[in-house]
């Protein structure tokens, strides 16, 4: 008898992986078409959409299976971390407005990082003294930090999917640098928990995770700007368009997807190190190659990334209903809900009680009134922190789910943290729409515009021209009014002296915006990314 088509072309293949990868990319290309169709939607978006078909995808697979096998569903942390969220992370670097980026470093700083931290110890706070009350008494301190980090780990997409940077540049460059630097600060925190020794708790312990932290923070960023610069390097030097603009792609896409594994292989954290790479890649790389592979490469990351995140969301919403961790989790439906609105109520003050201190902080350093954060722009950056993703679902197996024989108690922490992220993504989520149309920030007060900048540019650079020119009567003229202006002025003076910086060192080297190759037919240059 001869083998069925099935059979034949399964003999290297797990017939299940088949079926795996098959309902995957049917329900990829059903969120593709859904999505569009549902674009104008007041309520739902592209986040939704995905979560929605994974959790019908997953009721289907288990009346399929009559809820005995769930292998399709399981959640597995290695696939999210390696391969799924650095396009992401790297697409974010890439595309991102580095005008508006770096003039708001301070304030994105301030909320991704500092405001993290405290979310982060308010929650693992919280988390401490209500789990005691509920009846969870078998997690140490180290779980309770643990949590603490997971949920401070934020996705903003779907207020990101709303927002438009054109209409509302300043309020979407906080809200879209906020959180990739919580992403990174969160599994940073998470990292430097988990390599610590909390058994005897002292001013020692609280020195060498803050330790820990700034290290992993610094060393990751630092890698991911060393391999953005060789890369530039080397397309620069080299220029492999001459020949075959196909390898200097896969040049680019190679080099970015090593920085995160040697990352990883280091022990930093890979989300900061690929999204500094995306970054200096677009200043640099970018403007290297030849102008087909500019076109390309734009467009193939965000590709990319786009299925990837879609991906993740399906991903998430199928393994909602993976049934055998919600029987070893052993809690009753009363003890289920405490645990999630637990979490839940923690998620919502962590948020508040650094957003709105540290706008109004960031405020007080503010010599314009166009420059401040107003309430509703605080209300809309509060707002944009409440959904939680696939990463905060991904550190809590990275934590509960150690081995097969977890606990109830991890198992519940499980299930509870998926209760958390299905009700905020699609709660919160499906009010973001029409909440964000509501406040109308379309009629809010303007942001700082290009020409403002010109100006102030120029007036530093007569300043400076001025003083050098009577440097050899007044040094120190010169070196207070330079320190007067970066007192005044931070962010304007810095960009400027650093345009002074990258265009005389840097740019001669690794090459950039106005570079043009000396091979002949190589493109002109085009506008920066930014």
């Amino acid at each position: 008898m001869l083998p069925s088509p099935l059979d034949s072309s399964t003999s290297y293949l797990s017939t299940s992986a088949i079926v795996a990868l098959c309902v995957f990319f049917a329900l990829l290309c059903a969120c593709i078409i859904v999505g569009h169709l549902l674009e104008e939607n007041r309520w739902a978006n592209e986040s939704i959409t995905s979560l929605l078909l994974g959790l019908c995808s997953g009721v289907v697979v288990l009346l399929v299976t009559k809820f005995h096998s769930t292998e399709i569903l399981i959640f597995n942390e290695d696939l999210f971390f390696l391969y799924l969220l650095p396009p992401i992370i790297f697409n974010a670097g890439f595309q991102v407005k580095k005008k508006q980026f770096f003039r708001n470093f301070t304030t994105i700083l301030l909320f991704g990082v500092l405001g993290t931290v405290i979310s982060f110890c308010l929650i693992s706070l919280g988390a401490f003294l209500l789990f005691n009350t509920i009846g969870i008494t078998n997690l140490d301190i180290k779980d309770h930090l643990a949590i603490g980090a997971i949920l401070s780990a934020t996705d903003s997409v779907c207020t990101l999917q709303v927002l438009s940077q054109d209409e509302t540049p300043f309020l979407y460059s906080i809200v879209f640098g906020e959180g990739v630097v919580n992403d990174a600060t969160s599994i940073v925190l998470f990292n430097s928990v988990q390599s610590l020794d909390f058994r005897s708790i002292n001013a020692i312990t609280v020195l060498k995770l803050l330790g820990t932290f700034l290290y992993l923070f610094c060393t990751s960023t630092a890698l991911g700007i060393a391999v953005g610069l060789l890369s530039a390097y080397i397309i620069k030097t080299l220029y492999f368009g001459r020949h075959s603009t196909d390898r200097e792609v896969a040049l680019m896409m190679l080099m970015a997807y090593l920085s995160y594994m040697i990352a990883e292989l280091l022990n930093l954290s890979g989300i900061l190190t690929i999204f500094f790479c995306g970054i200096v890649m677009s200043h640099y790389t970018w403007h290297n190659v030849t102008e087909s592979s500019r076109t390309t490469t734009k467009h193939a990351f965000a590709t990319i990334s786009f299925i990837a995140e879609t991906f993740i969301f399906l991903y998430v919403g199928m393994d909602a209903f993976d049934i055998d961790k919600w029987k070893r989790s052993k809690a009753s439906i009363g003890t289920s809900v405490a645990v999630s609105s637990t979490l839940i109520a923690l998620v919502l003050i962590g948020r508040a009680a650094f957003v709105f201190p540290l706008a109004n902080l960031a405020n007080c350093t503010k010599t314009r009134e166009s420059t401040k954060i107003e309430f509703r722009s605080q209300f809309i950056i509060w707002w944009a922190g409440l959904m939680r993703g696939a990463v905060t679902i991904a550190l809590s197996y990275n934590q509960f789910s150690k081995s097969k024989m977890a606990s109830a108690e991890d198992s519940l922490m499980i299930t509870s943290t998926i209760i958390l992220v299905l009700f905020s993504t699609v709660v919160f989520g499906s009010i973001t729409k029409p909440l964000i149309k509501a406040v109308k920030l379309r009629h809010s007060k303007p942001s700082i515009s290009d020409s403002t900048d010109i100006q102030e540019d120029l007036r530093l650079l007569f300043l400076e021209s001025n003083c050098s020119i009577n440097q050899s009567n007044n040094q120190a003229f010169h070196r207070q009014s330079s320190f007067r202006l970066m007192i005044r002025y931070p962010t304007t003076t810095v960009h400027y002296f650093w345009r002074k910086f990258d265009d005389k060192f840097m740019r001669p080297i690794f090459g950039g915006r106005g570079f043009v190759p000396v091979v002949p037919g190589s493109p002109p240059a085009e506008e920066d990314l930014s």
